[in-house]
């Protein structure tokens, strides 16, 4: 998702993209992807870790793209949770 908000940084307005990430445990540690960002990925000993490190491993991606010509990818992806009972 693409939209306009004014950066903290410079005040301007910037566009911004916005990326689903899916965090999950993992052993030890947690891990983080992008559906919408094949190949980007990130680990961390806590969510948060993930998080951050996730956040930085999309903004390498997002240069990467930019410096090979490539267009920055539309978020089409989304998250639900479905409830189900189960019977005890």
């Amino acid at each position: 998702m693409l939209s306009r908000v004014r950066c903290r940084v410079c005040q301007r307005r910037c566009n911004v993209h916005r990326f689903l990430i899916v965090i999950e445990e993992a052993g030890q540690n947690f891990s983080a992807y992008s559906p919408d960002l094949p190949g980007c990925i990130a680990t961390g000993a806590t969510r948060d870790d993930t998080e951050r490190n996730m956040f930085e491993a999309i903004q390498m991606h997002i240069e990467g793209l930019r410096e090979d010509g490539l267009s920055i990818p539309e978020s089409t992806a989304f998250a639900e949770y479905i409830v189900v009972g189960a019977q005890t």
